[in-house]
């Protein structure tokens, strides 16, 4: 496990593949227990997150973190804190969203939209009989949100921008897909990020407005709050995770993360630690707060004696 030398003033964590278990929506009890106690310890807990908030809250419920604490949502579109207080918003410009409708119906009529309000019609899809056929269960516990309509060009004719598309298939379609939106008349335009879930044969890409990420959100966020980037950890496991990987001082790959993302891990120097199912979130929070009493401790000494009397381990 790769070493950091910066006490972690603010963690990101992602949810699915990283918070969450491989199966169930229930954070495990030693999990939640080391959310808290860095909240306690005056570390800055930042969830972020593919979710939007309404979708992600229910999960993060039984953690019983601060009203305060802050979650990136829709993949860095939409900061806000639990409570609701919006921080930063990004919308994706109606012209853009209705041209990527016909672009994309071609990948199987399983393209979503995203607004930033709760209440029916926060979702919008092509065809719920396609979304079926791929994230059922995703489709379940959001049908409230829904509003199919077609064509889908029809729900941008009152101007309302979305903060998200979002569009899935097997992970070759959406390979391709995101290849295609990258290099074509939407080069520029917009911003792409993939998740994979190879045993189920399952990508979803998510189409943002250009410059939104995880990692971007993140730095906006630690600036203001006078954080530097290498006092910033973040968790994640997927490829929708890479940006704020990079972002961070302190980056932590899960285990369960794909192997061509350990293998990226291993060349940028980023620490891989346990597994989803093995609690690797909280063993890293543990791992930063062990760190920072330690860094404490030498700084309390270097006050007393001063540097020249005081040594790092090696």
């Amino acid at each position: 496990m790769t070493s950091f030398s910066a006490p972690t003033r603010l963690i990101a964590i992602d949810i699915d593949g990283t918070l969450l278990p491989s199966s169930g929506l229930r954070i495990s009890p030693r999990n939640q227990e080391a959310l808290r106690r860095a909240e306690a310890e005056g570390v800055h807990i930042v969830v972020a997150t593919g979710r939007r908030q309404a979708y992600a809250l229910p999960v993060l419920e039984l953690a019983g973190l601060s009203p305060e604490t802050v979650m990136i949502s829709s993949n860095g579109t939409v900061t806000r804190t639990f409570g609701g207080r919006r921080i930063d918003r990004w919308l994706l410009p109606v012209g853009t969203a209705r041209a990527l409708c016909a672009e994309l119906r071609e990948f199987g009529g399983t393209t979503v939209f995203t607004f930033d309000h709760e209440g029916p019609g926060e979702l919008v899809v092509d065809s719920l009989e396609a979304l079926e056929r791929n994230v059922d269960q995703w489709v379940a516990q959001n049908r409230p949100y829904i509003r199919e309509i077609h064509p889908l060009e029809l729900a941008f004719d009152e101007g309302h921008a979305p903060v998200q598309g979002m569009v899935c298939g097997t992970v070759s379609q959406m390979r391709e897909a995101e290849r295609r939106l990258n290099t074509h008349e939407f080069a520029g335009l917009i911003e792409t990020h993939r998740t994979e879930y190879p045993a189920r044969d399952l990508a979803i890409l998510d189409i943002l407005p250009p410059g939104c990420s995880k990692g971007s959100a993140i730095g906006r966020l630690a600036a203001s709050l006078g954080i530097r980037r290498e006092e910033v950890m973040a968790i994640g496991d997927n490829y929708n995770d890479v940006e704020m990987l990079n972002y961070a001082g302190q980056p932590v790959l899960m285990g369960n993360a794909p192997q061509e993302l350990r293998s990226m891990a291993k060349s940028c120097g980023w620490s891989i630690t346990a597994t989803n199912d093995q609690d690797g979130v909280a063993l890293s929070i543990l791992g930063a707060l062990q760190r920072n009493e330690a860094l404490g401790a030498v700084r309390d000494a270097q006050e007393l004696v001063g540097p020249a009397m005081v040594e790092f381990p090696g």
